[in-house]
């Protein structure tokens, strides 16, 4: 039987800082302070302490962004772009359901879209939305990234974003969403039902570690073409088409 191990806070910390450092660009010590629910000087110390291992470094306007020891060059291991890896099963899941499909990834409470291939062969139909950034919380490939973090780093994240300067645009119940993601994380399908925009209804899969990447592949339709019937067997197919990348 494994052992279950407690994490060493201070060290749990220090790596949700440098975790947040990289997905939000940087941080100051109040937003440190409030992301992990510590005093001012607790969390001074530990940026202080990232510091002087390069893992951070401080600007100007007292901000902590991403140091040298994170800029590492693995030019001599060279990994294929997170698109190219994925853009044959992409290819694959849009054959088999005719619906607009994307590759999104997770920065700080945000996804991105990196890919995506559009269904133009309905009257009614999704467009693309390559390049565009949406909250996590609302849409299928968030929840899907999100359900790969631990409770308290999805609460690391949302307390850092609630206190930035865009906290104002930061409309999340937490407690709905921890049900959620709990369910996610029991099915590995995370949904979106008019959500993120209006008449939309999208399923996602997170497709796990990458060789360092992490991704989600989603589905998304005019929700007057969604049902039941589809959302089980497309569940099904997201989770084929992610159990089939261990080789990519």
């Amino acid at each position: 039987m494994e052992r279950k191990v407690e994490p060493i806070q201070s060290v749990s910390r220090a790596l949700t800082l440098m975790s947040l450092v990289l997905d939000e660009g940087s941080v100051n010590v109040t937003e440190a302070a409030a992301a992990l629910d510590v005093n001012v000087s607790t969390a001074y110390r530990l940026l202080a302490t990232l510091a002087m291992q390069d893992f951070v470094e401080r600007g100007a306007d007292k901000r902590y962004s991403v140091g040298p020891a994170l800029r590492v060059d693995h030019a001599a291991f060279p990994q294929p772009s997170l698109v190219m890896r994925l853009r044959p099963a992409l290819e694959r899941l849009f054959e088999r359901t005719d619906e607009t499909v994307h590759i999104a990834t997770l920065a700080g409470t945000q996804i991105q879209h990196l890919d995506g291939i559009e269904a133009t062969s309905h009257s009614l139909r999704f467009g693309l939305r390559v390049g565009v950034w949406l909250p996590a919380h609302r849409t299928s490939a968030g929840k899907a990234l999100l359900a790969e973090l631990t409770d308290e780093e999805i609460d690391a994240r949302y307390r850092m974003a609630m206190a930035s300067p865009r906290r104002g645009r930061v409309d999340v119940d937490l407690e709905s969403l921890h049900e959620q993601i709990a369910d996610v994380r029991e099915t590995r399908i995370g949904w979106n039902f008019e959500e993120s925009e209006p008449g939309i209804a999208a399923m996602a899969i997170a497709t796990g570690d990458l060789g360092g990447q992490r991704a989600a592949i989603s589905i998304s339709m005019p929700i007057a073409r969604f049902t039941r019937d589809k959302g089980e067997r497309w569940a099904a197919e997201l989770i084929d088409l992610v159990d089939s990348l261990s080789g990519v």
